[in-house]
């Protein structure tokens, strides 16, 4: 593609999101309009930033890469992003999340569950959490981003990575949560448009719908005997039943993500930017229809691209890429597109990244800076937001060295994106999901019971990847120093069972066990919390 118009229209992409950081920027006077958006964000601008911040490169590129090697089976995600990421997210937990954050003058995720519980430690070890876990996430976004523009402007990886982060960081530290909404808004709409053409243009390449379709279920007999072991029975088939694909495809990739964004805290913010319950109701469906055609195409087009490769390259996407599935679809687009299209997909993978890395950044700065800091340690600066901020900077440097690092820890052929986001989702459910619901359902959840959610989600978790899952314990080594082995599993298919399956039950029974045996909060502390509250 041309490079001066390809400058060009990136340097447009740049140029309006300086402006809506600007704007973001004078409309930022407090410490609520740089955390929650001053409490009064547009439905339409929250719905699209929730949906940008929920999809990013890891849906496009990482799991786009995931769908060519496990086949359409990986829709499942897109029901669940719809169902729960959606219906569930906003009606069950986004209207009450909404009144109570408001009611305990919430600004971050680790500052509601601490007033609510009216626990410090809750929301130091949050903030903390946050922090120290949500930059594997944020590498993970990078490599998606910074892989992309390195292959199509033929650049080194490092270089591509520090253009990519230092962008990333200048509007989202200078706008605040006004600054990241608006820029999601407009990055969200270029999202959405760029992957309609990509769904066109692919099927327009294979012949057609059916055509395409059809040809996908023909390479059935190719899938079976590069995966067949592993229980693989073609790309358009789920893999079978209590297989170590089925494990790895049913527990990580649809129930870790599928359930895990029901606690991100980055997500959880968006809630308490708004109003009133009116302004949920209307964002609802356009964050539905937003979250089908993102994650709906990526998968879709993810799978096919075993057609497009064996037709051209004589080869399905897996060893087109060498293994490397991250490159699946930056390859895809850089071979089979119209040269004009590729920096139209270019800018939207930008706005994909960093509309959910404008979002990490800003929420890992606050848990540090606000939550840790502030309240934690109870260390006082002369301004809340320039701690934050400076925070904020502090974790795009670790979040930029993950992204370095990640792709040579990792063995050839990892989905590096997808493990990363699929890590973070399931350790988020682990050990918020339970003590959230009760935050807002129940007066019976206690404080101990809050801990006690906390405290074994993420125990359960942590132990479960060293020394079980085998996507992370193998490389991290830990348990084969310690026991010579890579996994503690004697089993493939348990060896493949994600923690999310294990952690989120133990926590939600320790929940309500250490609930039910603890002193119940105290009713003045309720009466405040829940006021306004409708009850059902």
């Amino acid at each position: 593609m041309n490079l001066i118009l390809l400058g060009s229209i990136v340097l447009l992409f740049l140029l309006v999101n300086a402006f809506l950081a600007y704007l973001g920027y004078r409309g930022t006077s407090n410490a609520s309009d740089y955390l929650v958006a001053g409490r009064k964000a547009h439905p339409v601008i929250m719905a699209i930033s929730y949906g940008a911040t929920f999809i990013s490169t890891a849906a496009i590129v990482g799991f786009g890469g995931a769908a060519a090697v496990y086949g359409m089976g990986v829709l499942w995600l897109t029901v669940l992003n719809i169902f729960v990421g959606i219906f569930i997210a906003f009606a069950v937990f986004g209207k009450r999340t909404r009144k109570i954050g408001h009611n305990l003058d919430a600004h971050t995720f680790p500052e509601f569950i601490g007033k609510r519980f009216d626990s410090r430690f809750l929301q130091t070890a949050a903030g903390l959490l946050i922090f120290v876990a949500m930059p594997l996430y944020a590498g993970s976004v990078i490599i998606g981003g910074t892989q992309f523009i390195a292959q199509t402007l033929g650049i080194n990886y490092e270089v591509a990575l520090i253009f990519f982060v230092s962008v990333v960081a200048v509007y989202v530290v200078m706008g605040g949560l006004k600054g990241v909404m608006y820029a999601d808004a407009f990055q969200g709409s270029i999202m959405f448009l760029g992957m309609i053409f990509l769904l066109v243009f692919t099927y327009i390449n294979l012949g057609g719908v059916v055509e395409a379709h059809s040809a996908l279920s023909a390479l059935k007999d190719q899938a079976v005997q590069i995966f067949g072991a592993a229980g693989h029975r073609g790309w358009t088939a789920m893999p079978q039943t209590g297989s170590v694909f089925w494990w790895q495809l049913v527990s990580t990739i649809v129930l870790g993500v599928g359930i895990g964004v029901l606690a991100q805290p980055q997500l959880v913010v968006r809630f308490m930017t708004v109003k009133s319950n009116k302004e949920l109701n209307r964002a609802v469906l356009i964050g539905g229809v937003f979250i089908i055609i993102m994650t709906g195409v990526a998968f879709t087009v993810g799978a096919l691209t075993n057609v497009y490769f064996s037709q051209t390259m004589g080869m399905v996407s897996f060893f087109a890429v060498e293994k490397m599935t991250d490159n699946i679809i930056p390859l895809f687009i850089n071979m089979s597109m119209p040269p004009w299209f590729t920096g139209v997909f270019l800018v939207t993978l930008l706005a994909a990244a960093m509309s959910t890395l404008s979002s990490q950044f800003h929420t890992m700065g606050s848990s540090f800076g606000r939550d840790f800091l502030e309240k934690g340690l109870g260390i006082k600066t002369t301004s809340s937001v320039l701690t934050t901020k400076l925070a904020m900077c502090v974790t795009i440097i670790i979040s930029a060295a993950l992204a370095y690092a990640l792709p040579k820890f990792f063995e050839q052929g990892s989905a590096i994106v997808a493990i990363g986001t699929a890590i973070f989702f399931g350790l988020c459910a682990a050990t918020f999901l339970p003590m959230y619901f009760g935050a807002l359902y129940t007066k019976r959840i206690t404080k101990a019971g809050a801990i006690a959610c906390f405290v074994s989600g993420l125990a359960v978790s942590s132990f479960w990847l060293v020394f079980v899952h085998i996507k992370e314990s193998a490389p991290l080594g830990i348990c084969r120093a310690l026991f010579g082995v890579d996994s503690l599993a004697s089993t493939p298919w348990l060896q493949n069972v994600d923690p999310i399956v294990v952690a989120l039950p133990i926590s939600a029974i320790c929940t309500i066990v250490f609930s039910i045996f603890s002193k119940p909060p105290e009713d003045k502390h309720l009466e405040m919390v829940f006021k306004g509250v409708k009850r059902g």
